[in-house]
């Protein structure tokens, strides 16, 4: 059975209410009843609570909570990614298996070589839907928290702040020498547990050489995944996968 999210003010004493469309999951794909079993997070706190149903009514399901569970499933790590806006669905592909992988929050990001141009009322309709998708995949995968999918951002935005994170990762096909095993075992005997890792992803036409030299001019580290050209969906799984395993894996 899926976690289900709550906020602190959904929850009174030892009772938690669940609203909205988790009331119509439970009750008609689930087919939960009185005296069922559920766990639920408060997204609030990462609290987790093992959670007996006692009443469930037309717009809400009152739960009663049996135990509050310590959980270990957040990565100690952070990691943002940065993804350049890609065409079609690619994107709720890139949430979706990153958010299952550990990753803190993905901001879309406007580049030179993006095929998709969205304006305000667009992007904001996007960004509804990818949060739910972010929720979706937090919940079946037993996330404590459910990654945020902040507004799109340009460039220069993006630049202004690198200096929030420990490490800045941008990957380009055509570096050739510096690696992301290079750049993981420089920090992976440091204090690593408590860094802030950002991934910059280009569209499916990469980065411009002159989003490249102002990365470079803010300090980032430009790096290449290896020989292969990997599609735009795929770069965010390989590097988060390689980062979660080197910097979490210990």
């Amino acid at each position: 059975m899926p976690k289900f999210f709550v906020t602190t003010n959904q929850i009174e004493g030892n009772t938690i209410i669940i609203q909205n469309e988790d009331v119509n999951h439970i009750k008609n794909v689930l087919r939960a009843k009185i005296d069922d079993t559920i766990d639920i997070c408060d997204c609030m706190t990462s609290k987790n609570y093992i959670c007996k149903i006692e009443q469930i009514k037309e717009k809400d399901i009152y739960c009663h909570i049996v135990d509050e569970i310590e959980s270990h499933v957040e990565p100690h790590i952070q990691v943002s990614i940065f993804q350049g806006l890609p065409k079609a669905d690619k994107m709720e592909l890139v949430i979706q298996k990153s958010v299952e992988l550990g990753v803190y929050d993905i901001t879309p990001v406007e580049m030179k070589r993006c095929v998709v141009k969205l304006n305000e009322k667009d992007k904001l309709k996007k960004i509804q839907r990818w949060q739910k998708i972010s929720e979706g995949a937090a919940k079946q995968s037993g996330r404590d928290r459910i990654p945020t999918i902040h507004p799109v951002i340009n460039i220069h935005t993006l630049c202004e702040n690198i200096e929030e994170y420990d490490l800045v990762l941008v990957a380009y096909e055509n570096e050739k020498v510096h690696t992301l095993k290079q750049e993981l075992k420089k920090v992976k005997n440091d204090n690593h547990k408590e860094m802030k890792i950002a991934i910059v992803i280009g569209p499916e036409g990469g980065i411009d050489k002159e989003e490249i030299a102002k990365f470079e001019e803010y300090h980032a580290k430009i790096i290449t995944l290896g020989n292969r050209i990997l599609r735009t969906e795929t770069v965010a799984l390989n590097m988060l996968s390689v980062i979660m395993y080197e910097l979490e894996m210990d």
